[in-house]
């Protein structure tokens, strides 16, 4: 049989939402980071066709512009879509244990909720809306979730 290679493809893509405010920080070289953990929900029927629902929590890392572009726009409970690669790393615990875990390294954050807006105007501002996905879904995909 002839040698094949694999294919070198690590692309994530994943949307949710933010489940703890995010921690930012920089390097000791100043290069600024963020961490932040996603929750994406999974809606689905059983063996006895009564809907489930099933969580997925994803650690999610971003670097220099784009951390900085997370600084006052990302917050708990906030929407967001996720594209990017999966990475490990390994870091020792406070008790010297090894500790791996695998990531999503973010090369791109589209933020889901608007932006407040502060003209001066109170009657104008817009509210930060909340994170639930459901606005984004068709009538017929709302009703197909809808209906037990």
């Amino acid at each position: 049989m002839a040698d094949l290679k694999m294919p070198e493809i690590n692309s994530v893509i994943i949307a949710g939402n933010l489940t703890k405010d995010p921690i930012f920080r920089e390097t000791s070289n100043n290069t600024p980071v963020v961490n932040f953990h996603v929750a994406v929900n999974r809606r689905y029927k059983d063996s006895n066709n009564q809907w489930q629902e099933d969580v997925c929590y994803v650690g999610v890392v971003a670097w220099n512009k784009l951390a900085d572009s997370c600084k006052d726009r990302l917050k708990r409970g906030n929407a967001v879509l996720i594209e990017g690669e999966l990475q490990s790393r390994t870091f020792k615990t406070d008790d010297n244990k090894s500790r791996t875990i695998v990531e999503i390294k973010a090369q791109r954050i589209q933020f889901l909720n608007k932006l407040p807006h502060n003209n001066g105007n109170k009657e104008n501002n817009s509210e930060i809306e909340d994170g639930s996905f459901d606005k984004f879904l068709t009538n017929e995909e709302a009703n197909l979730l809808n209906d037990e």
